[in-house]
């Protein structure tokens, strides 16, 4: 007599084979469709076989940017960040560029230029960068920067949040509230209406 698993595990089998084969055997892939609301003329940046990129262990982007900052960070004076910026994709030079997203954080002087282009002259497709920033406040600060490169088949970019550590550890966040325990032994936080 034949066991019912027997039977499930023939008909999986079978079941599997039918997919495969009604796939095309899985050793092609489909074509890419677009996404709902893209047209065809949607520029889409793909690859060539010259720009693959070397994926080991996790995706990159198209440009890695490594930084160091040099010194001890004070409020009001300047510091300096060295960036290493290393394509991953071709020779296209890459263009630079810096920002930050809180106004009062810090300021650049104004013998630095915030936007920069770095063409590769080793095999590495590596270049070196400096920025200048002058800190406004302590706290942790951040630095973006923006590396934009152009190819033959559409336009990349990679942004990178520097953090600057000004002074002393950021101060704890402020607790609201009363922390209690409601009847189910859960710590719950009360937080009671003021009629100021």
């Amino acid at each position: 007599m034949i066991s019912m698993n027997r039977v499930k595990t023939f008909l999986a089998a079978v079941l599997a084979g039918a997919m495969l084969t009604a796939c095309g055997g899985g050793s092609e892939q489909p074509a890419p469709v677009a996404e709902q609301g893209a047209s065809a003329e949607t520029p889409v940046a793909v690859l060539t076989p010259e720009e693959k990129y070397s994926v080991i262990g996790k995706p990159q982007g198209p440009v890695r940017i490594d930084y160091r900052i040099i010194g001890t960070p004070v409020v009001g004076q300047p510091v300096t960040i060295d960036l290493k910026v290393k394509s991953n994709v071709g020779e296209e030079p890459v263009t630079l560029s810096y920002g930050s997203n809180d106004s009062t954080a810090m300021t650049f002087p104004e013998s630095q230029q915030r936007m920069v282009s770095l063409a590769f002259v080793d095999d590495e497709r590596t270049a070196g960068q400096q920025v200048t920033v002058i800190p406004a406040r302590e706290g942790r600060l951040f630095l973006n920067v923006t590396a934009h490169l152009q190819t033959d088949t559409g336009s990349l970019q990679t942004v990178t949040a520097v953090p600057i550590q000004v002074g002393a550890a950021p101060r704890e966040l402020q607790q609201n509230g009363v922390v209690t325990t409601d009847e189910n032994g859960e710590l719950i936080r009360e937080m009671p209406a003021s009629n100021d």
